[in-house]
């Protein structure tokens, strides 16, 4: 069995970069977003990148980060939200965006990764997210056709990998990794800790080994959050 364990993020990426890519990008929001391999791509200087991910970060961090630095040519991508840099390039006509819905892109990801090129849905139907597909009646329903993602590589962020690359996400940052890790030819997933092959329950795992091509260990971890909401402590 080939080592997939990697030293860094540069060396599993090694040889994969390459402009005008196509990237699928695990993660939601900040949560579950794999940092040290969206640094070793900014690094690399990879340019004209079109990113599937439910959204771009926020402004320095995250995808925000590749955005920063103009690395980005197109998003796929159902939430602009809370980047403002996201924000402007796109109203400025300097990024393209392609708008799709969460659980549209979630399947979209997810047909791909099964070989599926396309399925029709209901969701979008009459709305601009319409426009140019193919409409189809389904039942006396109007359903639009959607295409399946397959991209280039995928990065993902997970919690626990054995040697093999079995791997488990944490809570909620399962998210989007795990169709992101079936929608691409190669996957290359940076987690928090690697156990010994066979000490992870079967059942446990969430995504198996066959899917993870190149694996890093990217521990410590600072975690942010997006939003820090708080309320005024009661005066005793």
């Amino acid at each position: 069995m080939a080592n997939k364990l990697f030293p860094d993020a540069a060396s599993a990426l090694e040889g994969l970069l390459f402009d005008g890519m196509q990237l699928c990008a695990g993660g939601f929001g900040l949560c579950g977003i794999p940092e040290r391999l969206i640094d070793a791509i900014r690094d690399s200087g990879v340019r004209d990148l079109t990113i599937a991910s439910n959204n771009a970060g926020i402004d320095g961090e995250g995808l925000g980060k590749l955005l920063r630095t103009r690395q980005v040519k197109k998003m796929i991508s159902s939430y602009v939200g809370e980047n403002k840099e996201f924000e402007r390039q796109y109203l400025a006509g300097e990024l393209e965006v392609e708008f799709c819905p969460q659980g549209t892109l979630a399947e979209r990801c997810r047909a791909g990764g099964a070989g599926i090129p396309g399925f029709y849905t209901r969701t979008g139907v009459g709305t601009a997210v319409a426009e140019g597909k193919e409409v189809k009646s389904f039942d006396g329903q109007d359903y639009i056709l959607e295409r399946g993602i397959f991209a280039d590589v995928a990065i993902i962020k997970g919690w626990k990998a054995d040697e093999s690359g079995n791997l488990i996400f944490r809570k909620t940052a399962r998210n989007f990794n795990q169709p992101m890790a079936t929608a691409a030819k190669v996957c290359v997933a940076e987690v928090e800790q690697v156990v010994p092959t066979g000490s992870l329950d079967p059942d446990a795992i969430h995504l198996p080994g066959i899917y993870v091509k190149r694996m890093i260990v990217g521990a410590p971890y600072d975690k942010k959050i997006e939003f820090r909401t708080v309320r005024q402590r009661e005066a005793v």
